[in-house]
């Protein structure tokens, strides 16, 4: 069975675009609408009740995100498909939800697609919007704000605050909190070091990201050493030293 999908873009070039992608590249897909603006979206949410909004963020008067932030249930998915924007990618990348950047290559549009069929079959989509909402209420506030981490049966919802430490084991990453627990996430380490550079994480090593807040010192017994304050031991790396010293104001 076809998903139902709704295209909204305040640009009908866009709409036109996108529509004919996903008929010759996603027969998966049924567009069963577009709209040039949130007010013609919500209409359309009503009338056809999609299982897919392809949805542009940046839109004159209301834009993406105040149409969601305008419903009380997600009976969607949501690929957000935008020009690029750092405050809206930074977003969408702490919750975990799927964008794609115009203009959309075919490729990442399949992929995003055959993504959003899994979650669906998860029930997932749902918690990744609310988390979205969260994170953009929070906005860089350490203490509120959460990032969501997919981890092999789930994907859970961290406040920043309680993150010690990471560590790369491959193209996954281990992620120590402050109540003793470890999350194995399927990505690499490289993913979450620009995402949670600008909330204090340091990457002291190329296999370590780490919390500064939770430094207690500066080991040098056998070659350099961060002492965390759960008792870890973390590496630094020749090459990491002159930064680490300037984030620590050493």
């Amino acid at each position: 069975m076809k998903a139902k999908a709704l295209l909204i873009d305040d640009e009908q070039p866009n709409l036109d675009n996108l529509q004919a992608l996903l008929q010759t590249y996603c027969p998966q897909i049924d567009v069963c609408g577009t709209a040039l603006n949130v007010e013609a979206a919500k209409r359309l949410l009503y009338v056809h009740q999609p299982d897919l909004l392809f949805l542009d963020i940046q839109m004159p008067g209301q834009n993406g995100f105040d149409l969601l932030r305008s419903l009380s249930t997600y009976n969607f998915d949501v690929i957000f498909v935008t020009a690029y924007d750092q405050y809206a990618i930074q977003a969408l990348r702490f919750a975990a939800v799927d964008y794609l950047l115009k203009p959309v290559a075919i490729d990442e549009l399949q992929a995003a697609v055959e993504r959003a069929h899994k979650q669906r079959q998860l029930k997932e989509q749902n918690q990744l919007l609310q988390n979205l909402m969260h994170v953009l209420k929070a906005g860089h506030q350490q203490a509120e704000q959460r990032v969501a981490l997919a981890t092999a049966k789930e994907t859970r919802f961290v406040k920043i605050g309680e993150i010690i430490r990471c560590e790369s084991s491959n193209n996954y990453t281990t992620f120590y909190l402050t109540d003793g627990e470890t999350l194995l996430v399927c990505k690499p380490i490289y993913a979450y070091d620009d995402l949670l550079k600008e909330y204090g994480f340091i990457r002291c090593h190329q296999s370590h990201l780490v919390n500064k807040q939770f430094v207690k010192s500066w080991k040098k017994d056998y070659g350099d050493f961060l002492l965390l304050a759960d008792g870890s031991e973390v590496p630094i790396s020749r090459a990491k030293k002159d930064d680490l010293k300037k984030a620590l104001r050493l």
